[in-house]
């Protein structure tokens, strides 16, 4: 088996006990001169990265619907371990959804990783909206809503080693020059509309149920996450595995792991690192974003009033994602995102230094503006160009395993959670 940049052949070479013969196919057509329309290069790259707008809006959301529940049940809700567990546990399961659905992506079908990922999501974040505890208790509810929790988790989990890698491997297709933003677009700036939906449509709902009625309304704010992994249902059941996939695959031998380490160590560590120090500060204020602006404008202030300005926080992730895309193609993802965080630094330090100012109801408008222009450039910086400068295409036979989406939207952000709460 030859591995590694310049091989025009590989040999699969199956088990001992496997009565297969060895195949042997020919890679020597680079990627992007396949014979395929725009539209055929372009959607596998849609269908695979598209559906983290579901991690975006399922973990945005929670912070609402904490929020709603603080409101209706007070002290009952925030003096209660539920508190935490409600807004952390998807990202425990996320940790379990990438480990395992890494292996599966790589060793069995990056389609049908990204198919059962899509299942878990339609069919607890349905669970979520009717979440009931027995005899009508609160505490059980509770726990009903923690647990379903972790099992959108797990499928989140999946959409990352399964359907961000195979989206990476799909714009190897792509022209070149062009490849970053295509990535960046169908992953990351998803992401980010995620957040921005999960923060108007409960302030909608909030408007249209008043706040008489918030049971009604963050139920509706996760049974509404059903319409995201179920509108690309279809797309994901038409898909055809990456070509890189096809011909890398390593489905029937063990996975060179040393080999991996050797050629990948430095990279996966640097950015991993990278990953996990941003979403520590990014996951945690999007989450409790709606709480401390409420603490910001003062009890007074309407419910939907407070989701009306964190939606305007996070409007702030858009342009700094789409203004990555583009530069990470022209000065390279690198260079990119070491001016985005030396921008954000600045910025960072200007915040604080005017924090006391800002810190005032007459003055949140400008406390958004300046922390939204932060966000802007934290995520023009580490939060999109550290998934290009990673090794991508990823290492084939190892892409879902290796892919340092864990620790980012893992450990990091369930760290971060359980911190900020206590």
């Amino acid at each position: 088996m030859k591995f590694g940049a310049g091989s025009t052949e590989k040999t699969v070479s199956p088990a001992a006990d496997s009565p297969e013969r060895a195949v042997s196919t020919t890679t020597d057509v680079p990627l992007e001169n396949i014979q395929k329309g725009r539209w055929e290069r372009s959607w596998p790259t849609i269908a695979c990265g598209a559906g983290l707008f579901s991690d975006g809006y399922l973990n945005g959301v929670i912070g609402q619907v904490n929020t709603m529940l603080g409101q209706i049940y007070g002290s009952r809700y925030k003096s209660s371990p539920a508190q935490s567990n409600v807004a952390s546990l998807a990202f425990a399961g996320t940790v379990v959804g990438q480990l395992f659905f890494g292996w599966v992506s790589d060793h069995y079908s990056r389609k049908w990783a990204l198919m059962a990922s899509t299942i878990i999501l339609i069919l607890f974040a349905a669970l979520s909206a009717g979440s009931y505890g027995a005899g009508g208790s609160l505490e059980g509810m509770l726990a009903a809503l923690a647990a379903y929790r972790f099992l959108i988790g797990i499928g989140i989990g999946g959409e990352y080693p399964a359907g961000s890698v195979a989206c990476a491997e799909s714009t190897g297709e792509l022209k070149a020059g062009h490849r970053n933003r295509w990535f960046i677009m169908f992953t990351n700036v998803q992401i980010d509309l995620g957040f921005v939906l999960s923060n108007l449509i409960p302030m909608i709902l909030v408007l249209i149920c008043s706040e008489s009625h918030l049971r009604a309304a963050w139920r509706l704010s996760l049974g509404l996450g059903v319409i995201p992994p179920l509108s690309l249902f279809y797309l994901r059941l038409k898909l055809r595995e990456p070509e890189q996939f096809n011909r890398e695959t390593l489905k029937n031998t063990k996975t060179p792991w040393l080999l991996v380490m050797k050629y990948y160590w430095f990279r996966l560590t640097v950015v991993s690192l990278i990953w996990f120090i941003y979403d520590f500060s990014a996951y945690s204020f999007s989450i409790y974003s709606s709480a401390w602006l409420s603490l910001i404008l003062g009890a007074s202030a309407p419910l939907w009033k407070t989701f009306a300005w964190n939606t305007l926080v996070n409007i702030f992730y858009l342009p700094g994602a789409i203004a990555g895309a583009f530069l990470s193609d022209l000065i390279g993802p690198r260079l990119c995102l070491g001016i985005g965080v030396l921008a954000q630094g600045v910025v960072g330090f200007v915040m604080a230094a005017a924090y006391s100012k800002l810190n005032q109801p007459s003055h949140v408008a400008g406390f958004v503006v300046v922390y939204g222009v932060f966000l802007s450039l934290g995520e023009a910086g580490p939060g999109i160009t550290s998934a290009s400068s990673r090794p991508r295409p990823p290492p084939p036979p190892s892409g879902g395993s290796t892919t340092p989406s864990r620790p980012r939207a893992g450990r990091s952000a369930l760290l971060s959670g359980l911190v900020f709460v206590y």
